[in-house]
């Protein structure tokens, strides 16, 4: 149980890799939590073209 044991966290960071043990990057999941809503990027209108006189 150490670094050769691929079972164990140490064993994981001395590995360099990720699995149960040493999760990466995964938030828990928050009970009642309303999910993000993003905006949609706002599209630019063309400008008014010029009346010729």
């Amino acid at each position: 149980m150490g670094k050769g044991d691929r079972k164990t966290r140490r064993g994981k960071t001395y590995r360099g890799s990720y699995g149960n043990t040493r999760a990466h990057g995964v938030l828990p999941a928050v009970v009642g939590a309303k999910p993000t809503v993003t905006k949609p990027a706002a599209a630019k209108k063309a400008a008014p073209k010029k009346k010729s006189a």
